[in-house]
């Protein structure tokens, strides 16, 4: 652990827990790299209101696996100015980083697992090859 590393927690699907573990397998790497390398793809995406309702709705869904990640310090500095920004576009505020982690994450996961693992090759291009993401 990196001190300069914070530590949040997340609340997702079994489904979505199943598919970072895919990409993460796919690409060599753990959990909370893929996990900051989605927030890294997926919160510039989140200008708006129709956008910052989409990521409301990815809350609503029950999600019963807990799962635990590290993400560099100025990573998760940028949670709560994405919490803001929902709350401005829609009055909800999200409460916390995690909150804000998990409706992001969630959103993310929610897109095309190709997809997905194609803009993970992209971010890290001139890395060895990864494995090719194995169908659900």
């Amino acid at each position: 652990m990196d001190s300069e590393e914070i530590m949040l927690t997340v609340r997702i699907t079994v489904a979505q827990r199943a598919l970072l573990r895919r990409l993460a397998q796919g690409h060599r790497s753990d959990l909370s790299e893929v996990v900051s390398d989605g927030l890294l793809d997926i919160l510039p995406t989140l200008h708006g209101q129709a956008r910052a309702y989409l990521l409301l709705a990815a809350l609503t869904e029950p999600a019963p696996c807990a799962l635990t990640v590290w993400l560099p310090g100025p990573l998760a500095d940028l949670l709560q100015p994405a919490a803001n920004a929902v709350a401005g576009a829609t009055g909800v505020r999200l409460g916390s980083g995690s909150a804000m982690l998990g409706a992001a994450l969630r959103l993310w996961l929610d897109q095309d697992p190709q997809l997905l693992a194609a803009h993970l090759d992209l971010m890290h291009a001139g890395r060895s090859s990864a494995a090719p993401l194995v169908a659900a």
